[in-house]
């Protein structure tokens, strides 16, 4: 393609953008005479007639140039022209009358509800003709479908439909479609349901539907693709269309339909798939299973062992009401404690591994299945455990706040009159404060900066679990050398907090020994024990076998 457009002479560089707009205003002025609006080039705009339906179909109008944009400007723009504008300040009048080419086939659908609307407007506005059958064509209201598609019974629409047929219609009402088996022998049935409940075990949608059409092509497709999708436009994620069938041929047909709708298709194997098909609509956040889980049974022990501690035991022995502290201010005291422990279990799967490889000596060797899994879930960790460092960093500034803070303030302002107290500088307790917020401040960057930019390196990492377990140390102080800091026997809330990420620390400093770091970086780049080669024998010598390279491979 590159090779045919530079041979061009540069004075036709110019023909294929001015035949490129010239396709763009067609398509737009055939979208719009058939309301009723007219635009002529070289005028200011749109005559008044018909211009109350021009907005209607403004969403219509963009589907259309958004399906046919790349088609034709691949197809008409040389690499030369790739600077200029594809459309000038005026529009130029066709140098020709562009022809209008409906080769695409007619596509039927089955059922008229808002998947079957939306499933129309894509197919009219990427040229092709749409036929819907209906069981009360003529319930259907005016206007519900876009003008181009034909509302007929089902057996009509299915007489009328070339090869592709979209089954847009729930699964319990698939027996009613049986009457029809004659006319939809040989045809590309496409399923477009979902699966009403995970690991059901019970065979898919889409294979009951091969069941009842033996005679019939079952592709399953276009399930996870939304009606608004559909209506607008795909981007990003949205693009993805998995398809899967027994049947290569109708696999083939209906990936390139996918892609003439600006849909990335994706095959996904037989028939057997769409079950996890079916299912991937349901699945929310299916790597965040596990993770999610954790964070919600840390949330929900370090959340009952404040309630415990400050309030439920105050109550029940000296009568103190610390009810009102259960909204914010011991959830301010339960979301540090889990942040630092989830950060903790991020980089700890990786000290499991670590020391695997150094007990066996090689990494060949595959890692236990739950610490596969916990390495795999790391990510979600890390972003779980910056949501809750920034939920604390927000409740911490609003405690001021709240007028518990102010009746606090008060009191001691009175306390400290009463008393005869001029001042009350304490020079530890500012460089307690200082450095605590600090080291929290500081912390909380780092980790937002490896959220933000998925950065996969241990070094900030653990730099952040440095900061964060320096702001936990200067928040305690000396207070846990001090009987009262254990009320019930009950120890304060960040020295539970600060026992597992003390220890991944401590086994990050292990690992970074020189005679440890060293084996186990010889380890990753290929190097294995001698206890993994397998004895040499004098047969092997005198065949000129020789000893297996320690210095392994790349």
């Amino acid at each position: 393609m590159e090779s045919q457009f530079s041979q061009r002479p540069p004075f036709r560089h110019r023909a294929p953008q001015r035949r490129f707009q010239a396709e763009l205003w067609h398509l737009l002025n055939k979208a719009l005479y058939s309301r009723g609006v007219t635009i002529h080039p070289g005028k200011a705009g749109p005559s008044t007639r018909g211009l109350g339906h021009l907005a209607l179909f403004q969403g219509q109008i963009q589907l259309s140039l958004k399906c046919h944009t790349d088609q034709l400007y691949r197809s008409s723009m040389p690499l030369g022209d790739m600077r200029t504008p594809l459309l000038s300040d005026s529009f130029d009048a066709p140098e020709e009358p562009l022809p209008c080419d409906p080769g695409n086939p007619t596509v039927g659908i089955l059922g008229s509800g808002d998947y079957s609307r939306s499933l129309a407007v894509r197919l009219i506005a990427c040229g092709y003709r749409v036929v819907v059958g209906s069981r009360n064509p003529k319930h259907i209201a005016t206007g519900l479908f876009p003008d181009g598609v034909q509302l007929l019974t089902q057996r009509e629409a299915m007489v009328g439909t070339e090869k592709v047929v979209f089954a847009a219609l729930y699964p319990e009402h698939y027996h009613t479609l049986v009457g029809l088996r004659d006319v939809l022998a040989g045809k590309v049935l496409v399923d477009v349901s979902n699966a009403t409940r995970l690991n059901s075990g019970e065979p898919s949608n889409a294979e009951r539907l091969a069941e009842l059409f033996p005679e019939s092509r079952v592709v399953k497709g276009f399930n996870v693709v939304s009606a608004w999708a559909l209506q607008t436009g795909a981007h990003d994620g949205s693009r993805q269309v998995l398809i899967s069938s027994d049947c290569p041929e109708a696999k083939r047909t209906v990936i390139q339909l996918a892609r003439c709708m600006s849909f990335l298709a994706v095959d996904m194997g037989g028939l057997a798939t769409s079950r996890h098909i079916e299912d991937a609509p349901l699945r929310l956040f299916p790597s965040w299973g596990g993770p999610l889980m954790v964070t919600f049974l840390l949330i929900l022990f370090f959340y009952g062992y404040n309630f415990l501690r400050g309030v439920l035991m105050p109550y029940l022995s000296r009568g103190q009401n610390n009810f009102y502290q259960l909204p914010l201010e011991t959830v301010n005291e339960t979301l540090p404690a889990v942040a630092l422990v989830i950060l903790a279990l991020v980089y700890l799967p990786g000290l499991w591994a670590a020391a695997l490889q150094l007990v066996r000596g090689t990494k060949y060797s595959r890692f236990p299945g739950w610490l596969d899994h916990w390495m795999g879930r790391r990510k979600q960790l890390g972003l779980l455990s910056f949501l809750c460092a920034g939920l604390h960093a927000v409740y911490s500034m609003c405690l001021t706040l709240r007028r518990a803070s102010q009746y606090r303030l008060l009191d001691a302002a009175y306390r400290q009159v009463k008393a005869g107290v001029e001042h009350s500088w304490e020079e530890p307790q500012a460089w307690r404060s200082d450095l605590y917020l600090s080291s929290g401040i500081l912390g909380l960057g780092v980790l937002t900066l490896l959220a933000i930019t998925s950065l996969p390196s241990s070094g900030l990492g653990y730099a952040a679990l440095t900061l964060s377990i320096m702001h936990t140390l200067f928040f305690g102080w000396d207070f846990a050398f001090f009987s009262f800091a254990y009320p019930y026997y009950m120890p304060p809330t960040y020295l539970l907090a600060l026992i597992l990420p003390c220890l991944v620390l401590v086994g990050r400093l292990i690992l970074a020994l020189p005679c440890l770091a060293f084996r186990l970086a010889k380890i990753r780049r290929g190097w294995e024990s001698p206890c993994h080669h397998p004895p040499q024998t004098h047969e092997d010598t005198a065949n000129g076998v020789l000893p297996r390279d320690l210095s392994g491979d790349v």
